[in-house]
C-alpha cells in the first residue's frame, strides 16, 4: 500500500478521535474564539489535533516507523500494510491528544474565572454553588455577569 495513503487514513481517524472528544466534552462543536485573552480552540483544532496526535503516533511507533520514503522504488520500501489495529490506535491517540489541548484551555478559564470571582466582591454560598457548574466557559460567563452585578449593587 501507498505510504501516503496509510498515513492519511491514519490521520483521518485521528481526527475522527478528535471529533469524539468534541462530541464527548461539555464545550461541544463551538468554532474557535478568543475570552478575556484566552484562545478557546473550538473543535476544529480538536481534529487538527487528533489527526497530528495520530500521524506523529504511528510514524514514531506503529509501522509507519519503518518506511523509507527515500527508496526509489516500492520494491526497495518493501510492502506497507495498515491493520485496523493501527487505526483503531490512530483514533484513541486522537481522542488522547484533542482532550489534552481542551483541558489546558479549560484550565486557563477557570484560572480566569477564579480571578475574575476574587475581584467581585462578596458572593453567597449558594450563588457560588450555581456558579460552577457546567463546562468552564459557561462557568467564567456565569462568574463575570455575577461580578458586575455585585459591583453595580
Amino acid at each position: 500500500m501507498n505510504p501516503w495513503i496509510c498515513a492519511s487514513l491514519i490521520c483521518l481517524a485521528g481526527a475522527v478521535g478528535g471529533a469524539v472528544n468534541a462530541l464527548i466534552s461539555a464545550n461541544g462543536f463551538v468554532f474557535p474564539t478568543v475570552r478575556r485573552s484566552i484562545w478557546c480552540p473550538g473543535f476544529l483544532a480538536n481534529l487538527l489535533v487528533g489527526a497530528f496526535a495520530a500521524f506523529a503516533s504511528w510514524a514514531f511507533y506503529g509501522s509507519g516507523a519503518g518506511v523509507e520514503l527515500a527508496a526509489k522504488t516500492a520494491q526497495e520500501r518493501g510492502v506497507i500494510s495498515l491493520k485496523f489495529s493501527a487505526l483503531a490506535g490512530a483514533f484513541l491517540v486522537g481522542v488522547a491528544g484533542a482532550k489534552w489541548i481542551t483541558n489546558e484551555v479549560d484550565k486557563k478559564l477557570l484560572k480566569e474565572s477564579v480571578k475574575v470571582a476574587g475581584t467581585a466582591g462578596k458572593l453567597t454560598e449558594e450563588e457560588c454553588q450555581k456558579l460552577v457548574e457546567g463546562p468552564a466557559l459557561t462557568v467564567l460567563d456565569r462568574v463575570e455577569r455575577a461580578s458586575q452585578a455585585v459591583k453595580a449593587a
